[in-house]
């Protein structure tokens, strides 16, 4: 039978040494990411990084290293899909894109297990934790400073309530002093608020704005009879 022919002694314990770095890297990885409680932790991090290692191994084995190769590019588009299920939107905020990365790095310290690069699955283990743990510090003294509304880029969201038969009114107020203070209009949204009023949500293309631009814009959109109230919404997050 083939499936005897293909036993080999040699290359079972290759391929053992290969997915045993693939377990131990992978989970030394996801041990940082279980301790903070990430969606994918222990197990879904060792899965990534032996699944990977399987894959590439297994090719190694059968189509030598042009097989290999041509896998690990599968494997790279493969995760992402998977990385993408784990990324989340909530309120305007983006969750989830650092276990993303961190479920890539898994699964290319999987594929240099399986290419027998046991060196260096061991010093991407070591970079993906680093990056993990070393950089939390500082990104959290680079998230506490002060934010420069001039050099931050933002999204900035402006909120109007109308009477609903104004609304027509209000909205034509609007667009004419973006224009005037050449502030472009990127997205345009009208909704019920309540039983007579609507909210215009207008959506601005600019990446930054003066502050004193801002209380200038609210100012004069408040002082229009059709407009009952006015404020802003300033994102961060994308």
């Amino acid at each position: 039978m083939h499936a005897f022919q293909t036993i080999n002694p040699d290359e079972i314990l290759n391929t053992l040494v290969s997915l045993l770095t693939a377990f131990l890297m992978g989970g030394i990885v996801g041990f940082e990411r279980q301790y903070r409680q990430r969606t994918a932790g222990l197990r879904t991090n060792v899965l990534v990084c032996v699944g990977a290692a399987i894959f590439v191994d297994m090719a190694f084995r059968i189509a030598g290293a042009d097989g290999a190769v041509r896998v690990v590019a599968y494997v790279v588009s493969g995760v992402g899909f998977l990385g993408a299920g784990v990324i989340m939107r909530e309120e305007g905020h983006v969750r989830g894109l650092n276990t993303a990365a961190t479920l890539w790095g898994s699964a290319a310290i999987g594929a240099c297990a399986g290419a027998d690069l046991i060196v260096e699955a061991v010093l991407a283990t070591l970079f993906v934790l680093a990056a993990n743990t070393l950089l939390r510090p500082v990104v959290n003294s680079i998230n506490r400073l002060p934010m420069d509304a001039q050099a931050s880029e933002v999204t900035h969201i402006i909120h109007i309530i109308t009477p609903a038969e104004q609304r027509q009114a209000a909205t034509q107020a609007l667009e004419d002093l973006l224009e005037q203070e050449n502030y472009p209009l990127g997205e345009l949204e009208i909704s019920a608020f309540a039983e007579t009023l609507v909210e215009i949500k207008a959506t601005l293309m600019a990446t930054s704005i003066d502050p004193r631009d801002s209380d200038r814009l609210q100012a004069r959109l408040c002082a229009h009879p059709a407009i009952q109230q006015v404020y802003w919404e300033t994102s961060t997050s994308e």
